[in-house]
């Protein structure tokens, strides 16, 4: 039997200003999605890419790859989506919703509350024709083998896909962390009980992943 596939789609990059990167210097970091081929399921798109709006072009100067072109790139058509799961609803991560009108859009209730409710995101990524939310409150197994789980602190309701695969977990955290080297720093407070960490990074340690894959870094965190 077939095993879970988990591939990246990249969907371009941006520009992050030098007052959000704490550097003091810009940082051009990538948008990346993460195709989950399940073999009874079909595909699961994790985020779909950048959203347009000027004031978001004219801040981070972005260079979108189209979603289309995107999935080709990956193997993929727009067709062959089955679900949509956002890490988040930030502009960079459901830009390709509206062109996937139908699907289910897994997110949690409490990240959809904000962005109706708030500044958090393009107004017409979310409640765009066609938009159909499975609006959740903690972990879903949405397919065997495929959880989600709440991984809280870029947003109030940003989540994480875990795919148990056989030869081991594959975790999208998203942007849990903006790079993989964030994330080694927590895992390592973890374990030596020293400062301070996410709650749930418990939770995903005892998944035992082999990788942690994200949104904007190229990197792969492995044990």
């Amino acid at each position: 039997m077939a095993d879970i596939g988990v591939r990246r789609v990249d969907f371009g990059y941006f520009v992050r200003p030098a007052e959000e990167t704490g550097t003091g210097q810009c940082r051009v970091e990538p948008t990346l999605g993460y195709l989950i081929d399940h073999p009874h399921g079909g595909l699961v798109l994790v985020d779909t890419g950048m959203g347009r709006h000027p004031e978001v072009d004219a801040h981070y100067r972005p260079r979108r790859v189209p979603l289309a072109g995107a999935l080709r790139a990956a193997g993929a058509e727009v067709g062959d989506i089955a679900y949509v799961v956002n890490c988040h609803l930030h502009f960079d991560h459901c830009g390709g919703n509206p062109e996937l009108g139908g699907r289910p859009v897994f997110t949690q209730r409490v990240e959809l509350e904000l962005a109706r409710t708030t500044e958090h995101t393009i107004p017409e990524l979310i409640d765009h024709p066609g938009a159909r939310y499975e609006e959740l409150d903690g972990e879903a197994e949405i397919l065997p083998g495929v959880m989600i789980v709440p991984t809280p602190g870029h947003t109030s309701g940003h989540q994480s896909m875990v795919v148990t695969r056989r030869d081991g977990t594959v975790i999208v955290a998203g942007q849990s962390h903006d790079n993989a080297s964030l994330f080694t720093g927590d895992v390592l407070s973890q374990r030596a009980c020293v400062g301070r960490h996410p709650v749930w990074i418990d939770r995903l340690l005892a998944f035992d992943p082999r990788q942690v894959l994200f949104a904007h870094d190229n990197a792969v965190w492995t044990p």
